[in-house]
């Protein structure tokens, strides 16, 4: 099978059933990481993902990993985490700096497919008002995060970090407990992992996520802004 070329400045992307099965997912190449062709992407339920000195990938995977937001998982050992109250976590902060952590600037990664490309479209999506941060803070040292797009009642989860053991945990716990009361009824994890199975994830078929996905988009949370109103207090005591 012929993989797919966007001219640059194209934003049509063929059927999802044109994915090739090896490797999973993979769908077209080529193209831009234009704010209107990502929000396009995503909406369809594609996203890219790439290595330096490669064209843009872009794909969608069958089947597909998600995360409602009301059956988030907190082990035991989480739960008396949130109940000391270490940390401090925001929103939308320092989304820059998140995402330059995430993708493992300052250290010599040898490969990271968060390229200085990828950093310039999420940045200027976030300027945009459609990618957003969550940050975790330990006194003044950023030490865990996360960052992803939201689009209607979707938020499309990209990359998080730790630089503290369990602080990217701390961030996704909030990040669904936030979402849920603001109305959100999907997290996009795109594909599976251990880390995210055991805090509640799970997979389903590309056809499902994207008869989900076609719903919640044109659907509007009840958040007017991605100020954090949550705290630690009411993630440890359920009080949301």
């Amino acid at each position: 099978m012929t993989l797919h070329w966007l001219e640059q400045g194209e934003t049509e992307f063929p059927p999802l059933g044109a994915a090739l099965k090896e490797p999973n997912g993979l769908l077209a190449a080529g193209g831009d990481l234009s704010p209107e062709l990502l929000a396009s992407a995503y909406r369809r339920g594609i996203f890219p993902w790439y290595q330096a000195g490669q064209p843009v990938l872009w794909w969608s995977p069958d089947p597909r990993m998600v995360l409602f937001p009301s059956a988030i998982r907190i082990s035991s050992s989480m739960s008396k985490l949130l109940r000391k109250q270490l940390y401090k976590i925001t929103i939308d902060s320092c989304f820059t700096r998140v995402i330059k952590a995430c993708s493992g600037i300052g250290k010599q990664r040898e490969e990271t497919w968060i390229t200085q490309q990828m950093i310039d479209a999420y940045s200027q999506l976030h300027d945009l008002g459609i990618a957003h941060s969550v940050e975790v803070w330990e006194k003044d040292q950023l030490v865990g995060g996360l960052y992803g797009v939201a689009i209607g009642q979707v938020f499309f989860g990209e990359s998080m970090f730790s630089a503290v053991k369990n602080t990217s945990k701390l961030a996704l716990i909030f990040l669904c407990r936030q979402l849920h009361a603001w109305d959100f009824k999907l997290i996009d994890c795109q594909v599976a992992s251990p880390h995210l199975i055991s805090m509640g994830a799970e997979e389903i078929s590309r056809s499902d996520f994207v008869l989900t996905l076609n719903k919640l988009v044109n659907q509007q949370p009840s958040n007017q802004s991605w100020e954090a109103t949550l705290t630690m207090r009411q993630l440890a005591t359920n009080e949301y």
